[in-house]
């Protein structure tokens, strides 16, 4: 071996030796006779380091899984020696390998026994256990390889072939015909002798009868003197967390209903009578947590058992099933109640599912009703945060309790279908004496209050939140709940969880304020003040802008009273913070976005006639106009780079803001009716200039660009004049990415304004292919990946384009390019449609072809179009479905060869029967397809019902591309 490259192995190595090691195993794995050095210095024990050792079964392993079938029988059976001999040392070995060496050495002897257990090696359990019998270094192996095995046979997050699957099915067949009960009887022989003095072994041993008890015979296990060991264990304190395990994996398997019930009863009986149902007894909060996942899978399988019983009309058995269940539930609240979350998490399951029989029956029981009460409230209790939860730098702690949350709110949903008034009642119970006394009682408590309130209106859903209108009692305790709220004065809480709860809340239930809308001004106050937009906690003001705005938008009739009241308070908050004086607002851009849709909806919802509408969003808008002029000219003059990027930043949010007050518009008010036309072509003209600026071209371009879509929209004809100029400087000195970004607003403009805009397409169609084409035409490396996929979207943009021209009706955009640029697009389209494994591109590619041939493909189209259809496009749509890269397992591939059939469908129906004389006598026999192949073909072809041939063509290409 090179020993030079081997110092590489350890992880101390420097990194020219760590690359020189790698280097040397991909040269062993390639090799055909390097596999048998690294056997023999593992059979011989030539390297005592540990990283030589793995590094050599890591050659093994290679051969194994990929190169075993290229071996002699002598080959494959000096494996099995080495890796035999290598076991047989271990046993003697005064220290045992390293933990990641033993695991490795499994994953080798199960690839092994994967290969081999059905051919040549039916013996591979039988030679193993003879070599460790009892020595625990060798049952330690034995235990790993077992889990090795059921990793690679059973483990759901292995993706196996169905190759792969079938030789493992046969695998288990096998061993439970051939040595299952022997490795039984092992493992009860390992758990009886270790079971006091080595803890780990039996810990492994438990884990390995875990995982195998889900797909051998159950009775070799769930017996007497098995089920008696494990409960022993569950008294050993080392030992009862993976009893615990074990006995849940019993627990899980498939069975009789009845079986099933009996099992479980029968081992509740025993843990009861052993005092493990006192959990108020037990400290051991680890233990706890299998424990309760252990109930919970007894109280599923209980209720598993019930349901297939109901099923099957067996009513004695199902009766007995209930009563089963029934007897578990005080267990299950009191786990589901412990102060630890992982233990009540673990409940959640059998919680939820008993909840969902409860539902099922016609009458609810007094002690029923008891426990759906007892749920409730462990609920209530188990939604509070803890004195811990860090509000300011939540972490994985508090990311789990969010999770657990989610958990306790479907079970607060299943409550609700269970027994809705109930738990109206509850909730309206804490809410009310929660908030009579806020000021005094702790944060966490009337959070949970508030967010209690919040809940119910998932749990009680209605259509569009008419909360308050239907159910009369339900909409009077809803209707009490949100007065209190909003007049209690809680939002002056001292506290950023109860803060935002009550925003939440009040955006929540926003129908409230239709029903009692005396209550918006002081909402609106706590929204704008140092509750909300103005509360120290940056958290709390940037939750608060998206809630203000979306409290705005759902009441906007509501507010034509305070609209100049709300736009003079929010002033400050639209302030453009330039990059200077470090002044730090109190929102950042993106939450200001929020604030300045606010204001467009306030100023075009309101009932003002269109001149004040208009003075408004000029007094809205004409501050950010200002502050861009200047800060582009500050840029222009910038001289550091940092500082250029901050200005651009800053420009950039300017046209964000006014773009983001347009989303106010809509068709019943278009900016037309609201007089405000002006304002937003005199931000155009503002805007327009910043693309001609050299610095920071992208984040400028794109600003600009995203404000141009917008007014498209908004401006409509009124935004043409401006186009030309800003289409001439967006397509200067660009890369890819700034013309796939500048093609769908030409694409948006042609879709919209069709002829209108046509004198101007067909003036900058030729420099837009221009600076496509020079971009395409760019050398990049070999290997450069992200060019590469630039290029291909670029080229996708491009197709866009000719498809949005085409498809508008506007192909004299093309055919007025001149005959040679004519020729050229369209033989880009013939490559796009063929050359390129890019299936989306081709797509798009046959539907401009099919187009084309519908325009121009008649016998008063453009001279010469008909030749280029025999000669290109006919070809092409051979070509293309024959390429190896043409994959029909693909579903954008099907789309694809689905328009080719459409492109030959609009031929043969411009052409007429000259396209199949030309198919039948010329193109196909070109080809050397069989005479009747192409009568089919041509038959296929003339069918009136176009689904006939894309059904034809689809199958004749799957079935043999060779016979077109």
């Amino acid at each position: 071996m090179d020993e030079q490259a081997l110092l590489g192995l350890n992880p101390n190595a420097d990194s020219d030796f760590r690359q020189r090691a790698l280097a040397y195993f991909e040269q062993l794995k390639i090799s055909p006779d390097a596999w048998q050095v690294c056997a023999e210095a593992l059979a011989q024990r030539t390297y005592s380091d540990d990283h030589i050792k793995f590094f050599c079964f890591q050659v093994l392993e290679h051969q194994v899984k990929y190169k075993y079938s290229e071996l002699t029988t002598v080959q494959q059976q000096l494996i099995r020696e080495t890796l035999i001999s290598w076991l047989q040392a271990q046993m003697l070995n005064p220290q045992p390998e390293k933990t990641f060496i033993r695991n490795k050495a499994a994953q080798v002897f199960a690839l092994l026994f994967v290969t081999e257990y059905l051919t040549k090696w039916p013996k591979f359990f039988f030679d193993i256990l003879s070599v460790v019998d009892l020595n625990p270094r060798g049952v330690d192996l034995y235990l790993r390889i077992l889990m090795a095995i059921d990793s690679e046979l059973v483990d759901r997050d292995v993706v196996h072939t169905s190759e792969e699957a079938r030789r493992n099915t046969l695998i288990k067949d096998t061993m439970r015909e051939q040595c299952i009960p022997n490795l039984v009887e092992s493992w009860y022989q390992i758990l009886q002798n270790y079971q006091y003095t080595n803890s780990e072994v039996t810990c492994q041993c438990l884990e390995v009868v875990g995982a195998y008890v889900s797909w051998i015979d159950l009775s070799l296990i769930a017996n007497d003197r098995f089920i008696n060991m494990l409960l022993g264990h569950m008294s050993i304190e080392v030992l009862r967390e993976e009893a615990c395990d074990c006995l849940f994996e019993i627990v899980n398997k498939g069975m009789d209903p009845v079986d099933k019930m009996k099992l479980v009863e029968s081992l509740c009986q025993v843990l009861q009578s052993a005092g493990f149902f006192s959990i108020d007894q037990e400290e051991d909060v680890d233990f706890l947590a299998r424990f309760s996942k252990l109930v919970n899978g007894m109280g599923q399988s209980l209720i598993v058992s019930w349901t297939k019983l109901i099923k099957s009309g067996d009513i004695k058995n199902a009766q007995e099933a209930l009563q089963a269940i029934e007897t578990k539930v005080a267990l299950m609240l009191q786990l589901l109640i412990h102060e630890d979350d992982d233990i009540s998490s673990n409940i959640i399951g059998f919680c939820y599912d008993y909840l969902h029989i409860l539902k099922q029956l016609t009458v609810l029981s007094d002690q029923q009703k008891a426990n759906v009460e007892a749920i409730m409230l462990a609920v209530m209790k188990k939604l509070t945060y803890d004195e811990e939860y860090n509000f300011e730098n939540e972490g994985e702690d508090e990311a789990m309790f969010v999770e657990y949350r989610k958990q306790l709110k479907l079970l607060l949903d299943r409550l609700a279908q269970v027994s809705p008034e109930l738990l109206l009642a509850s909730v309206r119970r804490v809410f009310s004496s929660t908030l009579q006394n806020w000021q005094t009682t702790r944060f966490m408590e009337v959070e949970v209050a508030i967010r209690l309130l919040y809940m119910l209106a998932e749990a009680l859903p209605v259509s569009h939140g008419a909360h308050f209108s239907g159910d009369v009692s339900k909409a009077s305790a809803l209707q009490d709940m949100m007065r209190t709220l909003v007049t209690s004065g809680v939002s002056a809480y001292q506290h950023t969880s109860v803060t935002l709860e009550f925003f939440e809340t009040v955006v929540r239930y926003e129908k409230f304020f239709t029903v009692e809308p005396q209550h918006i001004p002081g909402v609106l106050m706590a929204f704008l003040d140092h509750r909300g937009l103005r509360h120290s906690s940056a958290k709390v003001r940037s939750r608060t802008a998206y809630l203000f705005s979306r409290f705005v938008k759902s009441l906007n009739k509501q507010m034509n009273p305070f609209i100049e009241d709300i736009l003079n308070r929010i002033q400050d908050l639209l302030e453009l913070s330039p990059p200077e004086n470090g002044y730090q607002s109190l929102l950042s851009s993106d939450d200001q976005l929020f604030i300045y849709e606010t204001a467009g909806v306030l100023i075009v919802n309101s009932e003002y006639p269109a001149e004040r509408k208009q003075a408004l969003m000029r007094n809205l808008l004409t501050p950010l106009m200002e502050k861009f002029k200047i800060l582009l000219e500050k840029l222009m003059m910038a001289q550091d780079e940092e500082r250029q990027a901050c200005l651009a930043d800053c420009l950039n949010h300017a046209v964000g803001f006014a773009s983001r007050t347009s989303k106010a518009f809509s068709n019943k008010q278009t900016v037309k009716q609201c007089g405000c036309s002006e304002v937003y072509l005199d931000c155009l003209q503002t805007f327009l200039p910043a693309l001609s600026c050299p610095l920071q071209k992208d984040i400028l371009r794109s600003g600009v660009r995203t404000f141009l879509h917008r007014m498209i929209i908004c401006l409509e004809e009124e935004v043409l004049p401006f186009i030309p100029s800003a289409s001439e400087h967006m397509l200067k000195d660009c890369e890819a990415k700034d013309l796939q970004e500048f093609i769908p607003l030409i694409n948006q403009i042609t879709a919209k304004f069709k002829i209108q805009v046509s004198p101007f397409l067909q003036q900058m169609f030729m420099p837009l292919l221009h600076a496509i084409f020079e971009v395409l035409l760019r050398p990049a490396e070999e290997n450069d990946q992200s060019a590469a996929l630039e290029k291909q979207m670029l080229r996708r943009s491009y197709f866009a384009f000719l498809q949005t021209v085409t498809g508008s009706g506007m192909s004299e955009v093309i055919a007025n390019q001149g005959a040679e640029n004519v020729e050229r697009v369209l033989v880009t389209v013939i490559q796009g449609a063929v050359e390129y494994p890019d299936p989306i591109a081709q797509k798009t590619c046959f539907i401009i072809l099919s187009k084309l041939v519908e325009l121009w493909g008649g016998k008063d189209g453009p001279v010469g179009f008909a030749d280029f259809v025999y000669k290109h496009i006919v070809p092409a749509c051979f070509l293309a479905p024959l390429k190896q890269t043409f994959d029909l397992a693909d579903a954008q591939t099907v789309l694809a060869l689905s328009e080719c059939a459409v492109t030959l469908k609009t031929i043969h129906l411009k052409r007429g029967p000259e396209c199949v004389q030309y198919l039948q006598q010329e193109y196909l026999p070109s080809l050397q397809v069989a005479p009747e192949i192409i009568q089919e073909f041509c038959q296929a072809l003339q069918q009136p019902d176009a689904k006939v041939f894309k059904n034809y063509l689809k199958v004749s290409v799957t079935a043999d591309r060779s016979t077109l």
